[in-house]
C-alpha cells in the first residue's frame, strides 16, 4: 500500500535525528492520533481509541522538523502511508508508517512562528548562474567550462569551505541515539 494520507495528532516521542547512507539527514518520531465521537445518548464527546503512526522525514524536511518539533507538539503530517507486517516469533502485528512530505504545527491548538530557511548569497548566486559564462560556453555552477574541474573557492574545489553558523539553544535533544545539546 502506498497512498497519501494526512493525519493530526501529538508527537509522542522526542524526535530522533540521524544521517543515513551517504549523509542523508532523517528524522523519526511517533504520532498518537486520538479519535473522538459524539455520543448522542449521553450528549458528550467520548474517546474512541488512538491510532499510532511512525513518521520519517528526509533531507531538508528532516533538518527543519528537528529544529522545530518537540515531544507533545500537536502536528499535521502529510505523506505516503506504508503498512508493514512484523513477526518476532512471540508477537505479530502491523506497523503503520508515514514517509512525510509535509509537517506543520496544528494551529487549532496554538500559534507558531515561521522562519524561512535562508541560503548564503554565494550559494544562491552559484545555483542561479546556469547558462553561458563570459566566454560563451556552458557550464554548471561551480565548474570550470574548459576542463570540468571545480572552480577554486567553490564546493568541490581544493579550498577551505566556510561553515554557516546555526542558532544553538540550551535545549537537549536526541541525536542518533545520544543526548546532544542543540
Amino acid at each position: 500500500m502506498n497512498e497519501t494520507i494526512t493525519i493530526t495528532g501529538n508527537i509522542a516521542t522526542e524526535p530522533e535525528f540521524k544521517r543515513i547512507g551517504s549523509g542523508v539527514p532523517v528524522i523519526n518520531f511517533r504520532v498518537a492520533s486520538g479519535q473522538r465521537r459524539f455520543d448522542r445518548a449521553t450528549n458528550t464527546w467520548v474517546d474512541a481509541g488512538t491510532n499510532w503512526y511512525s513518521v520519517s522525514a528526509f533531507r531538508g524536511l528532516a533538518e527543519h522538523a528537528f529544529d522545530s518539533l518537540h515531544k507533545g507538539d500537536r502536528v499535521l503530517v502529510t505523506g505516503r502511508l506504508r503498512l508493514r507486517e512484523w513477526d518476532t516469533g512471540a508477537k505479530r502485528g502491523t506497523a503503520v508508517e508515514i514517509d512525510a512530505e509535509a509537517i506543520g504545527h496544528d494551529l487549532l491548538w496554538g500559534t507558531s512562528t515561521f522562519s524561512k530557511a535562508s541560503r548564503t548569497s554565494e550559494r544562491t548566486e552559484q545555483e542561479s548562474t546556469w547558462g553561458p559564462n563570459e566566454s560563451g560556453s556552458w557550464a554548471a555552477p561551480g565548474v570550470d567550462s574548459a576542463g570540468g574541474a571545480p572552480v577554486a573557492g567553490e564546493a568541490g574545489a581544493d579550498s577551505s569551505l566556510v561553515a554557516v553558523g546555526a542558532d544553538v539553544s540550551s535545549d537537549t535533544r536526541v541525536l542518533a541515539g545520544a543526548e546532544a545539546p542543540f
